[in-house]
């Protein structure tokens, strides 16, 4: 893909404000025809705000836009799709009650019988699965598909209403490494056969081994363009955060202290009796980051869901600050809070925030009970908003407004405030599950200082993330799961990625 190629999207001079913030501020972006074009940037620098504008969810302020040279005024989404212009969100706009064909359908029925309608939609979307590998099971109920699938159906469901520019906002947040390798895999076809792609990412790994050209874009306005081939990921990483940022390992001296938590034997089933556990044990000691690699779904979610005092197993034991507990009387989360556990699950949405909740709800949440916000019965408002601002400025969670709901924050900054209400409270055990899914280069290393400060002030921590490089970069010691049991555990000076791999696929057993 060269510089030559012509432009599928002109961006001129585009403003876009909320009130006194800012979004936006005249940019411009050109977007060559047939180029995986990336859009990077910390959370709150205007990327998705930018994306939204060229989509139709939002209008400008000023600017003008033109698409495969045409000038092109977009007042909605109809307009956008109109012009072959398809967004899929981060988070998906499917509805779960329906099967896969319905929801590709839905509003965009070619005729009125519907018997009639599903035949011919089935038949324009087997004929794009077989020429894009977007294979999808077009009867299954969507609440029933793996996020994998749900991600191929959006990107089915734009291509089947004719989008020749595909915009995926942070695409691989919720997949597991394999299903965006699929996904990237699929990405370069489209490619190959004309579309074009804005790829927004946190993720400077992806720009680099899939885009042509990267744009940055950094608190509303665009501050680097160029053909990825004069980029590095060192440098996107300062021109993003405007100073050099180190995201690597650090290497200091520190010493584990006394066991805080040990847990033995631990045994889980699901609902169909399938192990999901199996004879599983560790230790976690005060002043160590117990990191866990393995690929999703081999026991890691269930883990966490144990050690938090979410799952109650069928066997199995534990001990936390010298309080033992068996499966007939197991941990709940509230004694866990009460012993000093903390947890930042892996599902923000699902498990750790209350997504129409305002943010200094969100803040308190599970902790509302503490003397420091209540007096008997009563609630103190007024403490919690001002606890809240303290955390959002500990955190640099932006925008800096208590009031704001949950669901209004980017997705780094809804984890930059869970994180704020777990560290909070100076834990003595810390589980965190994906520390930094979906969150910006700039963040991930503020969030790493913080985990690392709390081993250093005597808190155990155990971490799960599906990145490699983040186990390495934060663990002291790794544990690798597999198929439910514990496949290796190493210190982390006798780590490497090809032998973590090995662990995680059951290769080296």
């Amino acid at each position: 893909m060269t510089e030559a190629a012509p432009l599928a999207v002109h961006m001129r001079g585009i403003h876009k404000h909320f009130g006194a913030v800012k979004a936006n501020v005249n940019v411009d972006l050109t977007v060559r025809a047939g180029s995986v074009h990336g859009l990077v940037g910390e959370n709150g620098a205007g990327k998705s705000t930018l994306m939204s504008v060229l989509y139709g969810f939002y209008q400008a302020d000023a600017g003008a836009i033109s698409v495969f040279g045409q000038e092109a005024p977009i007042h909605n989404a109809d307009d956008a799709i109109a012009l072959g212009i398809g967004m899929v969100h981060q988070h998906f706009m499917l509805v779960d009650t329906l099967s896969a064909l319905e929801n590709v359908m839905l509003g965009a029925e070619p005729h009125w019988l519907l018997q009639r309608a599903s035949q011919q939609v089935r038949g324009k979307l087997e004929a794009l699965m077989q020429s894009t590998g977007l294979h999808v099971q077009l009867d299954a109920l969507v609440g029933d598909l793996a996020v994998g699938d749900r991600q191929r159906l959006e990107i089915l469901k734009t291509l089947y209403r004719g989008a020749r520019v595909l915009i995926l906002d942070e695409p691989t947040a919720v997949l597991t490494p394999q299903e965006a390798l699929q996904l990237f895999e699929v990405l370069r076809g489209l490619r190959a056969n004309g579309t074009t792609i804005i790829l927004i990412t946190h993720k400077l790994k992806e720009v680099m081994g899939l885009c042509d050209f990267v744009t940055v874009m950094r608190a509303g306005q665009v501050v680097v363009e160029l053909p990825i081939a004069g980029a590095s990921i060192e440098g996107l990483a300062e021109a993003m955060v405007g100073r050099k940022v180190h995201i690597g390992r650090v290497e200091d001296a520190h010493q584990a202290g006394e066991v805080l938590l040990h847990a033995a034997h631990l045994e889980v089933r699901d609902a169909m009796q399938v192990l999901r556990l199996q004879d599983v044990g560790l230790q976690l000691r005060a002043g160590e980051i117990v990191g866990v690699a393995g690929v999703s779904g081999n026991g890691q979610s269930e883990l966490l869901d144990v050690l938090s005092g979410l799952l109650t197993p069928s066997k199995g034991e534990l001990k936390v600050c010298g309080k033992a507990f068996a499966p007939a009387h197991w941990l709940d989360p509230q004694t866990a809070r009460q012993l000093g556990l903390a947890h930042v699950p892996e599902d923000r949405h699902a498990r750790a925030l209350v997504m129409d909740f305002a943010a200094w709800e969100s803040a308190v949440l599970g902790y509302d009970s503490l003397p420091q916000y209540c007096s008997g019965p009563w609630m103190l408002h007024a403490a919690m908003h001002q606890a809240t601002d303290s955390m959002m400025e500990r955190f640099d969670v932006r925008p800096r407004d208590p009031e704001l709901l949950s669901a209004k924050f980017s997705g780094g900054n809804q984890q930059k405030l869970v994180l704020a209400r777990e560290l909070g409270q100076a834990p003595k055990v810390l589980l965190v599950g994906q520390p930094t899914r979906g969150v910006d280069i700039g963040a991930i290393e503020f969030i790493y200082s913080q985990l690392r400060a709390m081993r250093d002030a005597g808190c155990a921590l155990l971490v799960v993330s599906s990145e490699l490089d983040e186990i390495l970069a934060l663990s002291d010691r790794v544990i690798v799961m597999n198929q439910g049991r514990i496949a290796g555990e190493l210190a982390v000076a006798d780590c490497t990625e090809a032998g973590l791999g090995l662990l995680m696929t059951g290769a080296s057993q």
